[in-house]
């Protein structure tokens, strides 16, 4: 579970860098936001695990 919370992390800023680019990469932040959500369920779904 930390791994997954540390590479959560890590997408978020890479996505932050994107937004402030001059002209932000789309294509590339939807593939980010796309891996972040991933990450997220993952953590939901052990998260859920661990309390039942």
């Amino acid at each position: 579970m930390y791994r997954l919370s540390v590479i959560h992390h890590k997408l978020d800023a890479e996505i932050r860098r994107e937004l402030k680019r001059r002209i932000p990469d789309s294509i590339r932040l939807l593939r980010l936001k796309k891996l972040r959500l991933m990450v997220k369920d993952r953590l939901a779904g052990n998260m859920r695990g661990a309390l039942a």
